[in-house]
């Protein structure tokens, strides 16, 4: 990232009314939603740069935000597609044919778990957990869920995310 880095003025705005929900001295606690915002900002992606300045917005060391944002699977560390296809591997997902919509996503879109498409639109993730386990198989695809997954749903998802009628917020 060869530019500055600086939040739009309305999102800055929006950090500091995050910071100021919490006492003085106690700015880390808006480490997480800070993220959230930075991530959206700034290409999907907490490059260094970005981080580093979060850390300074907030008082803190760089590695405290660096601590965070690798623990957490829903931070992005390198550039990610426009549709992150969050697809859960566990349990119940995979007795109900998980493994069939990852393996279908990876080969329909030709990348392996964690890569982006040739065509910048779909990063596939793995995923644990993601809370919806009466509904398996299913997937995140931005802040909703798509359940109940088959192959040719997830073909018609991917259809919908071609042209721009899948929403992400």
């Amino acid at each position: 990232m060869s530019e500055t880095i600086a939040f739009k003025p309305e999102s800055l705005a929006q950090v500091h009314k995050i910071i100021a929900r919490y006492p003085e001295g106690r700015q880390k606690s808006a480490l997480i939603p800070v993220l959230h915002l930075a991530q959206k900002e700034f290409d999907g992606w907490l490059a260094v740069p970005v981080m580093d300045y979060v850390a300074e917005l907030l008082s803190i060391t760089p590695i405290e935000v660096y601590e965070v944002a690798t623990f957490y699977t829903m931070f992005n560390m390198k550039p990610v597609g426009k549709y992150v296809l969050e697809v859960c591997r566990t349990g119940p997902c995979m007795l109900n044919g998980s493994d069939n919509i990852l393996d279908h996503i990876r080969k329909k879109l030709n990348i392996k778990d964690g890569e982006t498409s040739e065509d910048g639109l779909f990063t596939l993730k793995p995923a644990e957990c993601l809370g919806a386990c009466g509904y398996a198989p299913m997937m995140q695809l931005g802040k909703f869920y798509h359940e109940n997954l088959t192959v040719e749903k997830v073909d018609e998802i991917l259809e919908l995310c071609r042209q721009g009628a899948i929403a992400l917020d």
